[in-house]
């Protein structure tokens, strides 16, 4: 049976890693996978991690199954992150499967989808984090996708991408990214959200949140303004979120996927196809990632030592946008790199082409994604000068 396989191609970051690895030049950089890292190129474990870490090591008392929601508090918690106090809340119309991690919260929502309607489509923007297409269509679901990102402006699509979502049938999902567009780094602004928000409503499509990034674009709460705007007017939606970036867990594949129904009726009803699938898939998720974030966000200390840590990353994740952006421009680039300050989040497209990538890999040891997206956070103040000599070289 093995021996009819036929090997299949590597996926582009992964290759790009392993090519990364052995790579001896003492400066090459890193801008390809999507981790935060610090100024001395590690991704670090969080300080307020580590003391929930030692908690739990210290008061863990079982090793036993935590069932098929997995931590019911870790579940609570994650809705007031993504909710605050929101109606749907009050209402209880929000149900929560912990998942292992944002990746497993899409997969679950993917066949919970297909339970719900089989010839449902759904619809991506273009371009969306590349895991998206292939997550869905392994679901057995169809796959359209809408524009989104202006490649000639650096910008959105906005007309357009309304313009699109107008034709989407009732039955039928759209995916957004709630903050901290994943490659793009544009987001929409409230204005945008509401106008999106309202359109759901009238179509009668069912919105799926993607939200990986809480905390990364602008705040905690300014993050999850667009999602909130979508359940206030929508009686149905599905939120898939993680805590591999703003908790620095990524090792522990720790998400969530949160369904929003009618009532609490039909909530309920959801849930048990939820956890339906949740079984046919993994049966349970793992507790140690959910308990670490649990941990945390029951601790007023380690809640607001959380909260530091996470504005420190995202201070610095802006403040590398702000020098890219000035770095080039003091190296004689003739071309408009102010765009990266506008965008939010890890990622940003270059806007360069192939040849100029393959030179920034062969002369200089840099690495990005063929689509010239690059992860921000990969800059650092050692190598931001030799990071912009390289990208005027090969622009000039």
């Amino acid at each position: 049976m093995f021996s009819e396989l036929k090997p299949l191609p590597t996926d582009p970051i992964l290759g790009l890693m392993a090519a990364y690895k052995q790579d001896n030049n003492p400066q090459k950089i890193d801008l390809g996978v999507g981790v935060y890292k610090d100024e001395q190129g590690n991704t670090p474990v969080l300080r307020a991690v580590k003391k929930a870490e030692a908690f739990r090591l210290e008061n863990e008392t079982t090793k036993s199954y935590i069932g098929l929601a997995g931590n019911l508090d870790f579940c609570q918690k994650i809705e007031s992150l993504l909710l605050g106090e929101h109606s749907a809340l009050l209402a209880n119309r929000v149900r929560t499967a912990q998942a292992p991690g944002g990746t497993g919260a899409l997969r679950v929502a993917a066949e919970f989808i297909k339970r719900c309607n089989t010839n449902a489509t759904v619809w991506v923007t273009t371009p969306t984090w590349a895991n998206h297409i292939s997550l869905f269509e392994a679901a057995g679901l169809t796959v359209k996708e809408y524009p989104y990102y202006d490649y000639e402006n650096k910008g959105l699509l906005f007309d357009e991408m309304i313009n699109a979502l107008k034709q989407v049938p009732k039955g039928d999902v759209v995916l957004l990214h709630a903050c901290c567009h994943n490659p793009s780094g544009m987001d929409l602004n409230q204005q945008q959200w509401q106008t999106v928000a309202e359109l759901a409503k009238e179509q009668g499509f069912t919105p799926l949140i993607d939200i990986a990034y809480q905390g990364f674009g602008t705040s905690l709460e300014a993050d999850a303004q667009g999602l909130r705007a979508v359940a206030d007017q929508v009686d149905e939606m599905i939120i898939c979120s993680s805590c591999s970036k703003n908790f620095g867990l990524y090792r522990e594949r720790v998400g969530a996927c949160s369904i929003i129904a009618k009532d609490s009726n039909v909530a309920d009803v959801s849930n048990s196809v939820m956890l339906s699938v949740v079984r046919s898939i993994y049966s349970m998720p793992p507790a140690h990632g959910a308990d670490i974030v649990n941990t945390i966000l029951s601790s007023t200390e380690l809640t607001q030592m959380w909260h530091d840590e996470l504005d420190e990353m995202r201070g610095r994740i802006n403040g590398l946008r702000t020098l890219i952006k000035e770095s080039l421009a003091a190296k004689g680039v003739d071309q408009d790199f102010s765009f990266i300050d506008r965008q939010h989040g890890m990622f940003s497209f270059l806007g360069i082409n192939k040849e100029q990538i393959d030179r920034l890999r062969n002369e200089y040891a840099i690495y990005i994604v063929g689509s010239s997206r690059v992860n921000v956070a990969g800059v650092s103040k050692d190598n931001i000068d030799y990071f912009a000599d390289a990208v005027a070289s090969v622009i000039k």
